[in-house]
């Protein structure tokens, strides 16, 4: 059988729901966020997977990943709020400063509030087995996972981020450090990036190493992408750390 993609609006107060082909849409007048959701295979819940994309993409992009990933998982990818054309959005603006992409801050601290926002709706709405989230970014989203974990630690059971920079303010963004302390990170980055240095994924080892309990750090050989081994790396550490068959 087939596994659909349901096309929701999270995040909102309904204002009127439809129904196209097999696929539901949910619609707000003002939603936060737009996601794409992929329920597990077996129809029953499942712990879920929230897909945070790079800077230029958008919801659909991480979420072809899934078939790779897990069939027991349920995916939430979501769009991120700032449109820069036609089925291109970003989280933040991007700044460059003596050629290095610099995370604005004022423009990050404006898009984690909804999707944090977003984030307590899912749980809500979904009510995951044993309550585990998990937030998987690639790029900017690798940013925002890293800058949601370290404001609403207890909200998530785990972090993948993928060819992302690490905060400068890590510290003092660090609101809940033993809560934090206690959510498992995987952190991978490219030898080859050119988009976002191998150092950026150094330097957020340095840094969780120092204020983690459960760390796996890798590097491949490999430019700003996910190839088949990130991908194999990911399905590993997803089954270690939720202890179930994926």
């Amino acid at each position: 059988m087939n596994r659909t993609v349901t096309v929701i609006a999270l995040c909102f107060l309904f204002a009127g729901i439809a129904s196209m082909a097999g696929c539901e849409e949910r619609q707000n007048r003002q939603p936060a966020l737009t996601c794409l959701e992929l329920p597990p295979r077996s129809g029953a819940k499942g712990d879920i997977l929230i897909l945070l994309h790079g800077y230029g993409s958008n919801e659909k992009d991480l979420l072809q990943l899934a078939p790779l990933l897990s069939d027991n998982l349920h995916f939430i990818s979501t769009r991120a709020p700032l449109r820069l054309s036609p089925d291109r959005y970003g989280w933040f603006p991007i700044e460059f400063r003596q050629g290095e992409i610099i995370i604005n801050r004022e423009g990050a601290r404006k898009a984690k509030k909804p999707l944090i926002d977003c984030i307590r709706h899912i749980i809500r709405e979904h009510n995951p087995p044993q309550g585990k989230v998990l937030l998987m970014g690639f790029s900017q989203g690798a940013d925002m996972s890293y800058l949601t974990a370290l404001a609403e630690p207890s909200l998530l059971h785990g972090v993948i981020a993928v060819g992302g920079k690490f905060p400068e303010a890590a510290t003092l963004l660090n609101r809940n450090p033993e809560v934090l302390r206690e959510v498992p990170f995987l952190v991978i980055h490219g030898k080859y990036d050119d988009v976002i240095p191998v150092k950026n994924g150094r330097k957020s080892q340095r840094w969780l190493e120092r204020h983690l309990d459960k760390l796996e750090y890798r590097e491949y050989p490999m430019g700003h992408e996910i190839n088949i081994d990130a991908v194999n790396m990911i399905r590993d550490w997803l089954r270690r750390s939720l202890d179930h068959s994926l």
